[in-house]
């Protein structure tokens, strides 16, 4: 072995229509810089390669095997199900002389094991007998492409992944930091949609070099859907309200060229597919990319439908005007939407997303009891967001569904996921293309980190209407909100219906359509409104409203989106520091009732 003569790596002049990754994979290794790669993204979709004039669209083991590794001697697929295969593509010839090679080393096809260990110690055995061979003319150009590569090198710490699994992680570790492996033509290929979802000492080795597979881009789509209208043409004038190509290029974004692929097959056996119905199934189609973890909200109102925080109305519809006019370098990264319980904080968030005209999308819970699990499906979220945009992303109760750096007793999964949510809410890049808006009434529990500038930038406390004539207002607007038509402008309210929330109004407002449908009727009178009103019994407003009050204008970026009476407070000789020894007093209050 010590006497083997160092061999460089050739070099290749690479197609100009490869895509990027694949660029980024084939000069990592002809580079010398790793002959071990893990692929991870949108493994799973097809990829545009040009033939005859148009295009063809392939898995990604058929590039691997057709164009990346086109010229190499031996190129192998190994998952748990299949075992080990040839990897050729289309050629027949290829195919044939690469398993004539495979049969003298396994036997006949019939016999070879489909145990990994079994497979993973021949193939030890082969980069062994290429390594000692003294003519470099002779040795074997291989390439292994490891399918599924979290079901063979899953996540665990060391005292969880022992035996079989260890031996695994220890051997690709080998491989990948072995100098010699580096200097011949042999290359490993670990694929996986989710990084996270593979041992963390194979992705965290500085031998191992990642490659990320992204959505596919506009010119991707666009080839796609150029292809597939040419095979896939209608007979007959499309209906007016049918999408063309170019439409379908620039609304599809966000989704894999399978689900594409789908949209375009149901509108070539429907006549074509309008935009309504091209809406509702590209919702669809992401919810199932995302395993059901992204759930589409659709803005019914606008921010006119808001009554009182003028300040925080008129910021958010600047801001909505500079995205829409294509100036997101200008917009925040995100909002901190705070308040106590019942002030409107998602639907203040749902007529911002209405105003702006953009897709509204709301996290669910993708948290796992198995480990790699909750990294693995946030991390798919982020990679259709990322290709979303431009996109609001609604988090309710956030203060909770984030959780924090710190968290314990998880195994460090909590604080991996606050760590991706951070790093992803912090990347300039999507400034204006993803638009967090943070919701919670308890924004002191929410990590420093998140609230900081150049993530949730702009925070816009919410209070309880403060006056009679915004109460009665407020009666109007959910009115509309709910489809009923009532004249709120002489209701008289007592003392102890001017500390009414803007949920304790739309209860008010419900119950009073509930005595009209008893009664056989289809319009709310003014009655309905009084006698609702008469019986409706406030919620209790005890410390806990006043804490969350004080809370939500301690975090308060911009003077003016305060009332009054707060401004006044704060602007006092020593009134902010006055509020927050307040706030802490009435902090301890509550944890210790």
């Amino acid at each position: 072995m010590a006497n083997t003569p160092e061999v460089a790596a050739p070099t290749i002049d690479l197609p100009a229509w490869f895509p990027a990754w694949a660029n980024d994979l084939a000069q990592k290794y002809f580079s010398g810089t790793a002959c071990f790669f893990i692929v991870h993204g949108n493994v799973h979709d097809l990829i545009p390669v040009p033939k005859d004039g148009g295009s063809e669209f392939l898995s990604l083991s058929e590039f691997l095997g057709e164009h990346l590794f086109a010229k190499w001697d031996l190129v192998l697929e190994h998952n748990l199900s299949q075992g080990l295969q040839a990897l050729a593509g289309s050629s027949a010839d290829r195919h044939t002389k690469m398993m004539q090679e495979l049969t003298d080393l396994f036997g006949p096809y019939r016999n070879w094991s489909r145990d990994p260990d079994d497979i993973l110690l021949t193939l030890d055995q082969m980069i062994e007998r290429t390594l000692i061979e003294d003519d470099p003319k002779k040795r074997r150009r291989m390439a292994v492409v490891f399918d599924f590569g979290q079901y063979l090198v899953p996540p665990g710490d060391a005292a969880q992944i022992v035996g079989r699994v260890a031996a695994r992680v220890v051997r690709f570790l080998d491989w990948a930091r072995n100098p010699w492996i580096r200097r011949v033509n042999m290359a490993f290929c670990v694929v996986s949609e989710n990084i996270s979802e593979l041992n963390e000492r194979l992705t965290s080795s500085p031998f191992v070099a990642t490659v990320e597979i992204p959505m596919p881009d506009a010119a991707a789509r666009e080839s796609f859907i150029a292809e597939r209208f040419r095979t896939n043409s209608t007979k007959g004038t499309p209906a007016a309200d049918v999408m063309n190509a170019g439409q379908l290029t620039s609304s599809s974004n966000g989704l894999s060229l399978l689900s594409l692929d789908h949209l375009i097959s149901l509108a070539s056996r429907s006549g074509g597919v309008t935009v309504r119905q091209f809406q509702d199934l590209k919702k669809s189609a992401i919810e199932r990319q995302c395993g059901g973890y992204l759930e589409f909200v659709e803005p019914k109102h606008k921010l006119d439908l808001v009554v009182g925080q003028e300040a925080a109305v008129k910021r958010l519809r600047d801001d909505a005007s500079l995205i829409t006019n294509g100036h997101q370098e200008a917009a925040p990264m995100g909002y901190l939407i705070c308040g106590p319980v019942g002030t409107g904080k998602s639907f203040l968030a749902e007529c911002y997303a209405g105003s702006i005209g953009i897709p509204c999308v709301k996290l669910r819970n993708f948290r796992s009891k198995y480990v790699g699990e909750s990294e693995g499906n946030l991390q798919r979220v982020l990679t259709v967001l990322r290709s979303l945009g431009p996109v609001v992303v609604m988090i309710d109760e956030a203060d909770a569904s984030l959780g924090d750096r710190n968290q314990d007793g998880d195994s460090g999964t909590s604080g991996r996921i606050f760590s991706m949510i951070a790093q992803q809410m912090g990347d300039t890049r999507y400034r204006g293309r993803i638009i967090w808006m943070l919701l919670t009434c308890r924004p002191d529990l929410l990590p420093i980190d998140l609230k900081r500038q150049g993530r949730a930038e702009v925070h816009i406390p919410l209070f309880y209407p403060h006056s009679e004539d915004e109460i009665r207002t407020m009666f109007g607007v959910m009115g509309r909100k709910n489809g009923i038509k009532l004249d709120a402008g002489t209701l008289t309210l007592s003392e102890r219906h001017k500390t009414l929330s803007g949920a304790d109004i739309e209860s008010v407002v419900l119950t009073a359509r509930r005595f009209a449908l008893v009664a056989d009727r289809s319009e709310v009178t003014q009655d309905d409104i009084v006698k609702a009103l008469a019986d409706f019994i406030p919620s209790a407003q005890g410390i806990e409203k006043d804490m969350q009050e004080a809370a939500a204008v301690l975090e308060c970026t911009q003077l003016d989106f305060l009332t009054p009476e707060w401004r006044t407070r704060l602007e006092a000789s020593n009134g902010r520091a006055t509020l927050q020894q307040q706030f802490t007093q009435m902090r301890a209050m509550v944890e210790r009732m």
